[in-house]
């Protein structure tokens, strides 16, 4: 990992910690900023709690906020409304940036770009309500993975091992969104790579006697199995990571951030998504491997809070040539 910028709490200034919003995610949000919030307050940082679901964000401007720590999950949060909000207003935050935040958020045209980066995803077709279900069978197979094309934590996500069960799990994905995605299953191991500054934390491996890796199993079971080290070979770990960060980076995403990808039988790695701002609540992966690799969860918020608040501070403000506004990483 590179020197982590300067880590005083003074250097920061008066940090506004954004967290709730008016997503599905919102009561996740909620937990993951009380925890950065309280571990921030708890290093000495003058941070202050910012729900934007009750605020305008101009408050930010008005109240004198130097930065903002983004612990916002979902529509508005992650998918770069707030982060372009931001640079208007000209507001260092954390995490990446307008485009490559939209995009992640977005799982089709994530998966559209890493066909075209030569990134192996799950096959998949978009699901609507006239897709003849048999003929999508046979093209993909069985299970299938239904998904909302721009939702987190699993919501609207179903796994379907019957053409006859296609339509219910459309209609649930449908209450998300309107873009819905039929995905090949694999069959294999589910894992996640952090990254925080460019480089790849300890992998994780997840399982969960439930269907899939659902809400209830990331947020409320504790039957959910963390395997830390995941137990693979120490090279074929580290060629995972390259990967994951290859796939992280492909996206244009900076600063922070997890992949989630599975691995087959053969061990062919398949990637899933890129969550520009994942959990950090007490069931969280990315705090997860940071403190396998010995930091803490409150030094692991201020080297975050300092990737933006350093980075534009070094630049002395806008940088219009990189397009990234005062947030530069």
């Amino acid at each position: 990992m590179s020197k982590a910028p300067e880590l005083n709490p003074a250097f920061f200034g008066k940090v506004a910690v954004l967290f709730g919003g008016d997503s599905a995610e919102r009561e996740v949000s909620l937990k993951s900023g009380t925890m950065v919030l309280e571990a921030l307050r708890g290093a000495g940082v003058d941070a202050h709690g910012f729900d934007p679901a009750q605020r305008p964000l101009e408050d930010l401007s008005r109240e004198g906020f130097g930065c903002v720590f983004i612990a916002l999950h979902g529509r508005h949060g992650e998918d770069g409304t707030v982060q372009g909000a931001l640079e208007l207003l000209g507001i260092p935050y954390t995490g990446s940036g307008v485009l490559a935040s939209a995009l992640a958020m977005d799982k089709m045209r994530t998966k559209l770009l890493w066909r075209g980066a030569g990134i192996a995803t799950p096959a998949y077709e978009q699901l609507d309500q006239h897709t003849d279900a048999e003929a999508l069978v046979r093209r993909i197979g069985l299970p299938i993975m239904v998904k909302p094309a721009c939702e987190g934590s699993s919501i609207g996500m179903s796994k379907v091992r019957r053409a006859e069960d296609l339509a219910g799990a459309y209609a649930l994905a449908a209450r998300h969104d309107s873009i819905i995605i039929a995905e090949q299953f694999i069959d294999g191991i589910e894992l996640t790579a952090g990254v925080l500054d460019n480089v790849p934390l300890p992998l994780i491996r997840l399982e969960t006697p439930r269907d899939f890796y659902d809400y209830e199993a990331k947020y409320i079971s504790d039957d959910t199995r963390y395997i830390l080290p995941c137990g693979l070979p120490a090279d074929a770990e580290r060629v995972l990571q390259g990967e994951a960060l290859r796939a992280y980076a492909s996206l244009g995403c900076r600063g922070w951030g997890r992949v989630d990808f599975l691995l087959n039988r053969e061990g062919r790695p398949f990637f899933l998504e890129v969550n520009t701002s994942p959990g950090m609540t007490d069931h969280s992966l990315v705090p997860m491997a940071a403190r396998h690799m010995g930091l803490s969860y409150p030094d692991l918020c201020l080297r975050i809070l300092a990737l933006a608040r350093h980075g534009a501070a070094s630049l002395g403000g806008n940088d219009q040539r990189s397009g990234q506004g005062a947030h530069v990483e």
